[in-house]
């Protein structure tokens, strides 16, 4: 593996599929909700098509379509529409708010731990995602993550891949954009850090879709960093 250059000083996590399995952890709840209500619902589709609502309401929020919502928002619209779709009716407002905070408690993939300690030795490690502050907060207490600090796209009241969420991260950290890498799962959200001046770490995780996917494929040259896992990161970065 590559070694990143000695001047990173602080690493910006992408959270939902980075470090954390959101569709193993939707489904498994949305099992579980059918098992309380005895409901049939597939929870692998709709885990899915939850997840796939995601970019496009973020996109209708950096266009101007939406007022500024935070993720919690975006979530809970995707899932009132889902609930009609999927023909799942009688859960109460409680109910119902139980299910769109199951973002809040999502399960981190085994190495993520281990690794961020690792990390943390020699890095400032923090996350920088689309997800709201109560999220993120909720989740990394839930999982026991060791952040050095929480950032969310709701700080700067823009969603990645907008400049500001990239370049307002570094500068919360005080560090020019060089001195920052992001890692993460997704090209595409490699790619436009990479276009902030951020350096870049790609991390695999191949079972972000489901044991049928593959996950993403990228050039060896594309990024700063490859890696197959957190722990694979701590060993190219010398921790």
């Amino acid at each position: 593996m590559d070694r990143a250059p000695l001047d990173v000083e602080v690493l910006l996590f992408d959270v939902f599929g980075t470090v954390v399995d959101w569709r193993g952890s939707v489904v498994e709840e949305i099992e579980a909700l059918a098992r309380r209500t005895g409901m049939r619902i597939d929870a692998r589709r709709f885990a899915d098509a939850w997840r796939s609502g995601y970019a496009p309401a973020m996109e209708k929020v950096r266009r101007g379509e939406l007022p500024w919502m935070n993720i919690d928002a975006l979530h809970r619209m995707i899932l009132d529409q889902l609930l009609f779709e999927f023909g799942i009716q009688g859960l109460d407002e409680q109910a119902i708010v139980h299910v769109n905070r199951v973002w809040h408690r999502l399960r981190a993939w085994p190495d993520v731990v281990e690794g961020l300690i690792r990390l943390r030795s020699r890095f400032v490690v923090a996350t920088l995602s689309n997800g709201n502050m109560a999220l993120l907060t909720n989740l990394s207490k839930n999982g026991g993550l060791p952040w050095d600090a929480i950032l969310s796209a709701e700080l700067f009241r823009h969603y990645k891949p907008d400049p500001e969420v990239y370049l307002g991260g570094a500068r919360l950290l005080s560090v020019a954009p060089e001195r920052a890498m992001l890692v993460a799962a997704h090209p595409s959200d490699l790619a436009a850090a990479k276009g902030c001046g951020l350096r870049t770490a790609f991390v695999s995780r191949p079972m972000e879709f489901g044991p049928t996917s593959r996950g993403h494929v990228v050039a060896r040259e594309e990024f700063d960093v490859m890696a197959n896992d957190f722990l694979g990161l701590a060993a190219a970065l010398g921790t």
